[in-house]
């Protein structure tokens, strides 16, 4: 495990809303119903991403768009388009009434001529561990085609077309394929200001010791055995890890650990003792002086303060009075 799968495996699919629309111009799209991280994959035509305070983008066929939301935004044939006549989008198109399909949450719409076809992932991120993705990711960021993201376009595409039992699980798996796809190879750009965390993992020496911290959190490292594997000295260790880092090697295992406990508490019957042994402290008392050093606040009081969980996908959809297409 590295950090950026770590980071992942916070972000997944579960009950995603797909949708998937064919346009004939002009046209405006409203997404509204204020995903944490949507996807947008154009595979014909071309349109404008229009989000607030951001300059609209340009997108053209084979593009990869990932918006970070809460915020609403668009996608219209035009930047001077009405966006007042256009449609709203979400997780309330999933009803058969407008759209939607038997065996799994989406909406096709327009004419299957037109000149431009987009699918949609609406994409649930839970806990601090998927927060801190969320963190380093810029509003809108566009990934052209490649040959990892059109292969993975290819098959939401076929899959979407149909109308099949099971559906909605390959649709979830293909989602995290492709979200990993568009931002590996975003954060691979020359030109991305890219986490420090992530380009670190290139490294020879702090990518190992990242890949160890991830590993095995609740491990008592020492910052002396992170680099006896990477086969340098403590001190020339240390160094080169705060500087392609940002922070020294236990410091940033601290906070690693404390993301990792803060999810954890939230958890149905686990205690603070059970929390404390699995990221790495012999006490609770220990442990939950470091995590209010760190978060600023007692471990009672985080889990006082996240007793509902984060609403999913089906979740919203209830609020919305609808019926859950799930079961």
């Amino acid at each position: 495990m590295d950090a950026f799968a770590d980071l992942l495996r916070g972000v997944r699919a579960d009950g995603s809303v797909f949708g998937h629309t064919m346009l004939s111009p002009p046209w405006s799209l409203r997404f509204v119903d204020g995903a944490p991280l949507t996807l947008c994959a154009l595979l014909r035509g071309e349109g404008w991403i229009m989000a607030e305070a951001q300059a609209p983008q340009r997108i053209t066929a084979g593009e990869t768009v990932v918006v970070r939301g809460p915020r609403p935004f668009l996608f219209v044939d035009d930047p001077a388009t009405d966006a007042s006549a256009g449609i709203d989008c979400g997780e309330h198109c999933a009803i058969p009434a407008n759209g939607g399909t038997v065996h799994h949450l989406g909406w096709t719409c327009g004419d299957p001529d037109a000149s431009t076809t987009l699918i949609v992932g609406a994409y649930p991120v839970r806990g601090d561990v998927g927060r801190r993705l969320l963190k380093a990711l810029p509003p809108v960021l566009t990934v052209s085609e490649d040959g990892d993201t059109a292969a993975v376009s290819a098959y939401i595409a076929a899959e979407v077309a149909a109308d099949r039992p099971g559906q909605q699980v390959v649709l979830d798996r293909l989602l995290d394929w492709m979200l990993v796809c568009t931002l590996r190879a975003w954060f691979d750009r020359p030109e991305t200001s890219a986490p420090a965390w992530y380009t670190a993992l290139s490294d020879p020496i702090v990518g190992e010791a990242l890949r160890l911290m991830h590993d095995d959190p609740a491990r008592p490292w020492t910052v002396a055995q992170l680099a006896s594997r990477g086969g340098v000295s403590r001190s020339a260790f240390a160094r080169r890890f705060t500087t392609l880092v940002g922070e020294p090697p236990l410091a940033y295992l601290t906070q690693w650990r404390m993301t990792i406990a803060s999810d954890l508490l939230i958890e149905p019957d686990t205690t603070i003792a059970d929390v404390a042994k699995r990221v790495g402290f012999a006490d609770a008392f220990s442990f939950s002086a470091a995590f209010k050093r760190v978060k600023g606040m007692s471990p009672s009081k985080h889990r006082a303060q996240h007793t509902r969980p984060v609403a999913s996908t089906r979740s919203a959809l209830r609020t919305h009075g609808q019926r859950d297409l799930t079961q």
